[in-house]
């Protein structure tokens, strides 16, 4: 549902100090997180929000992209211990901004000052949306030391720009954090996020790499991290390191339980599915993905593997190049364009492939296995042998898994089936990790009409999931307890006329009437069948259209009126008028003559 949908832009820095920057990124990734958490509102995630940062593009323009309904944008300045937040929430189709706020606060207590903040604006985005079920907190404190914060946000500054070099200082800033607080939860999923990535592109040893992953991630979990980020990592280990299948599709099922907004489980889950072979699956979480992650390049090249595991090469390939164009040293998207390539038949385009992109993003191994694939598609028996020599020659030294998986490739692609098989029995029996990633490719289709194929499947993807059941949202009260509030509510408005203040919140007017504001959010729009802005602008514009007609009135103008009903925005008032009566103020008072 787009009405439920918001971005979170860069918050700008307005420290005399450029360097601040980090964390004005730092603030708008926690409101982002936060917002996250509430079920039912989809939330951008940080890469699209971030792909408009610094740039000047009208609010309508990038809403559109984002696909989203709504837009906060704000400001961070910080001046020795004192830090001020702007903030605003802007309606992106008619671009008019109904909240704003500024908080002064000590620096000191940054993690209060980000729940606060997160509060309001759920509380906002409740009001202008419709009924939401908000926590008490958003945002936990995550560690005592705001120096070992500092670091963090530093560290994720870096990390944020995925390449090796700002990995590696980010590495020695989350190390730092650690000493000041050896229990900051945050710093020890970071230093696992940095070496995985290391490990995965090939900056470092894939051993010492997934060994400092295996070692951080435990002790966050150790420290009882249940977060959405902790079994992210802990799907990747199950599936990279132990080859459990089961284990890691369970494992990012929690992550995405805790955080559906989490767009990197919700991309991994639908790689998941997809090489289990269950497309709709893959679809559905593909989808979500993009929703929430429109313009990142990760997100698209997990598109681009959907389209080249369903054979659709073709669009595959247009998806890689963009992709490539975006970001030349993309690995994964060369590997897979690779393999398109060799589906499409263009065996001459794969054998020379590796001499036109940089040197440094060429994956040994790959390219030896990719053209001895070539080799063999292309029935040039010579040069095949050649390769499949090195391959089988790397296949047995240390590091030689990749080669090895080739192997797997080669076999099948070359009509050796039982050479083919019996590597896969080995590779279960070894438990190597891209048995999981190489068993369904495309590439090995003539596997698949033997009767071994669905055996192994069922093997190697085993799993004992169970089917999701979609269950109705609960009522927070029965009919009774809805009737009974219901007219407690419409008699305090009488009496009391709490519309009348501009500061009203559906907070305070919870308070008025003795209920939890998630009840009465969850009343209005249940029962009543309106937001919170809706019921108390109807009374508002009611209060309007009485006062308006009296002659002691006569001498105020429109705005004025407005002002008297309880209106604290000219635009907000305008935009509720017009929607409520299908005439502007002025039309209707000339109506009234």
């Amino acid at each position: 549902m787009k009405d439920k949908t918001i971005a979170v832009l860069p918050f700008v820095n307005m420290s005399s100090n450029v360097e601040n920057e980090y964390f004005s990124d730092g603030i708008t990734e926690e409101i982002i997180n936060a917002l996250a958490k509430i079920e039912g509102l989809r939330v951008t995630s940080r890469t699209s929000a971030f792909f408009f940062k610094g740039k000047n593009i009208p609010i309508t323009n990038i809403a559109k992209q984002l696909n989203v309904s709504t837009i906060l944008e704000g400001s961070v300045r910080l001046a020795g211990e004192a830090i001020r937040i702007t903030a605003q929430l802007i309606q992106a189709e008619k671009d008019f901004h109904f909240w704003s706020e500024t908080w002064d606060r000590k620096l000191e207590n940054i993690f209060e000052i980000q729940d606060e903040i997160s509060l309001i604006i759920a509380d906002k985005l409740r009001e202008q949306f419709g009924h939401f079920e908000i926590k008490e907190h958003l945002v936990e404190t995550q560690t005592d030391n705001l120096s070992a914060y500092e670091y963090s946000l530093k560290a994720k500054f870096l990390r944020n720009k995925w390449n090796p070099d700002d990995a590696k200082t980010a590495l020695s800033l989350y190390e730092k954090a650690l000493k000041l607080d050896p229990n900051y939860t945050v710093a020890h999923l970071g230093l696992a996020e940095c070496y995985s990535f290391l490990g995965t592109t090939g900056f470092m040893s894939f051993e010492e790499a997934w060994g400092k992953t295996i070692q951080y991630t435990n002790q966050a979990v150790e420290l009882k991290d249940n977060s959405s980020g902790v079994h992210y990592q802990l799907s990747n280990l199950a599936f990279f390191i132990e080859c459990n299948y089961d284990k890691s599709l369970k494992e990012m099922k929690k992550a995405i339980e805790i955080n559906p907004n989490n767009a990197e489980a919700q991309q991994f889950i639908s790689f998941l599915y997809i090489i289990a072979e269950n497309r709709k699956k893959s679809q559905q979480h593909l989808d979500i993905a993009l929703s929430i992650n429109p313009l990142s390049e990760e997100t698209h090249f997990f598109r681009a593997y959907y389209h080249y595991m369903i054979n659709d090469y073709v669009k595959s390939l247009e998806m890689l190049d963009n992709c490539l164009f975006a970001n030349p040293k993309n690995i994964p998207a060369h590997s897979i364009k690779v393999v398109c390539l060799l589906k499409l038949g263009r065996y001459d385009d794969v054998i020379n492939y590796f001499n036109t992109i940089p040197a440094d993003v060429v994956v040994e191994d790959e390219k030896t296995g990719a053209i001895a694939l070539a080799y063999s598609l292309k029935k040039d028996t010579a040069n095949a042998s050649i390769y499949l020599e090195k391959l089988s020659m790397r296949a047995k030294e240390a590091n030689g898994f990749t080669a090895d998986s080739y192997l797997f490739l080669l076999y099948a692609v070359s009509g050796e089936i039982d050479k083919a098989f019996e590597w896969v029995a080995q590779a279960i029996e070894k438990r190597s990790s891209l048995l999981l990633l190489r068993y369904t490719d495309p590439l090995v289709d003539a596997l698949k009409n033997d009767s071994r194929y669905d055996e192994f499947l069922k093997i190697i993807y085993e799993t004992e999931e169970i089917e999701e059941v979609t269950e109705g949202r609960t009522a927070l009260m029965d009919a009774d307890k809805a009737a009974e509030y219901s007219e407690k509510l419409l008699a305090y408005l009488s009496e009391v006329k709490p519309y009348l203040d501009p500061d009203l919140s559906l907070r305070n007017l919870a308070k008025g009437i003795d209920i939890h504001p998630n009840q009465l959010s969850w009343l209005l729009n249940s029962s009543i069948g309106k937001n919170f802005n809706e019921f108390i602008n109807h009374y508002r514009i009611e209060t309007f259209k009485s006062i308006a007609k009296d002659p002691n009135n006569a001498h105020l103008t429109i705005e004025g009126l407005a002002y008297e009903s309880g209106f604290n925005s000219k635009t907000v008032f305008n935009t509720y008028f017009k929607k409520e009566t299908g005439l502007t103020p002025k039309q209707f008072l000339t109506q009234q003559g």
